[in-house]
Parts: structure tokens; sequence; C-alpha cells
């Protein structure tokens, strides 16, 4: 079936290219971001479909993003891929703040927003990428993995609230490994590195089934499923880059 799908983030890696596959299965796709040179061109790729210039800290883009849904003419998945994430090995305040106010604060404004704008319509799909960094506190990266935490969290308590108030909306919490994005520092090696292409698509194969959660890919499952086993005594000695 057709559906409706806006993309917060789309403007280049893992966005870009789940936006390509789902334009390229048939559904209606809105692409949004911060940089307007990418969407006008991503946006004639995809048959001219409609975009919208999106700074998730700004207070004013809940009501960007409802402009980009009356101008799909409504919305049934809302793929949030919005993030940033950089090694402060120095902690530096800066960057801590930053990536909260990105990773933590934007992603609870879009996402509420979603959330309010399905409860009203009476049904829904709100789907995340967030990280297998959630699962630890990581030394390298303090508000990464700890905002990846709370993405993961508030994805898991809006869905039992979902359930609480009878709403029939859908969750899916994307969680990848290391994956070839901007976002990722080209001066540091990351093991097991993905190509983005099939990371999307077992995003779009993991969002049409409805999964809950979707840990990319199978190598990453097995280290997230260890990294479970180790105590907190013993994780903190651990010099995991």
């Amino acid at each position: 079936m057709k559906k409706n799908i806006i993309i917060m983030g789309a403007t280049s890696g893992i966005g870009l290219e789940v936006a390509r596959l789902f334009h390229k299965q048939g559904h209606s796709v809105a692409i949004a971001g911060r940089r307007m040179e990418n969407l006008k061109r991503i946006s004639t790729e995809l048959g001219n479909c409609p975009y919208a210039q999106i700074d998730v800290t700004d207070t004013q883009a809940p009501q960007h993003l409802q402009e980009l849904i009356e101008s799909l003419g409504g919305m049934d998945i809302y793929l949030h891929v919005s993030g940033i994430g950089k090694q402060n090995r120095q902690l530096d305040t800066a960057i801590e703040l930053s990536t909260v106010e990105t990773n933590a604060m934007g992603f609870t404004r879009l996402i509420d927003h979603v959330w309010h704008y399905f409860a009203q319509k009476g049904h829904g799909h709100i789907a995340a990428v967030t990280s297998i960094a959630g699962t630890k506190g990581m030394g390298a990266a303090p508000s990464y993995s700890a905002t990846k935490r709370y993405c993961n969290t508030y994805l898991e308590a809006l869905s039992q609230l979902a359930h609480i108030r009878g709403l029939d909306i859908t969750f899916t919490d994307i969680r990848p490994g290391f994956v070839d994005t901007e976002l990722l520092s080209k001066d540091f090696h990351y093991p097991m590195m993905m190509n983005p292409q099939p990371v999307a698509h077992s995003i779009v194969r993991g969002i049409l089934s409805g999964k809950r959660i979707v840990t990319i890919d199978w190598r990453f499952r097995i280290l997230v499923f260890f990294w479970r086993l180790i105590p907190s005594w013993l994780w903190v000695r651990l010099k995991i880059g």
C-alpha cells in the first residue's frame, strides 16, 4: 500500500538513501534537512517531491514540519534521521551541549509534534535512527551515547503511552552500527563500517514490517548482546574507542 512518508535529515547519508528507496518503491516522499542546496537537488532527483529547510534545534521546526505535512497531503510514516555525533575525549563542553541540543531536545521537539499529529489522525508510524551507542555509556563520546540512550528510552515510553491511551501508533527504533556517512570522522578508523545502501534496505524492511527495534547488522547484534552482559564495574575499566 502506498504511504506518505516524511524523512527528517534526508540531505545525505542514511536519510538520503532511505528516501531514494521509498521513492523507488512508489511511496510519496517528502524530505527535510538544513542544507537547502541539497534539498533542491534531491527533490529534483525524486520527481520534484515536497521539501522543507528545517533545523531541529529551531523552536519553529514543528511549524515548518506541519507545513511540509500539509504540502504532502498528510503523513503516514515519519522517519527521524537528524542527529550529530563526535568523539570528544577532551570533553569539550561546547560539543557536548551541541549534541544534546540536536539529539535530545531537537529529537523531542519533532517527535512530540508527530505524536500529537498521529494521535489526532488516529493512526501513524514513528521511526527514528538512533544507534547501538545507546547500549552503554561510551567514554570517547559521552553526550552521543547518552543522547542515543535517551532516544531509545523515549521511543519505548511513547510506545507504552500509546498503548495506555489506546492509540494506533507504531514505533520503530533503528539502531545501526558504524555507517560510512559524513557523521563519522574521516580521520578515525571505525571497525565493521557499513555501506549506507544496504543499511537503507534494512531500515525500509524494518519500517514496513512494523518491527519495534531494528539492529543493523548481524555483527552488531552480536556485539550488543555481549555488551549487555558486561557489568558496569568492568565496563568503565575497558578502553573502548
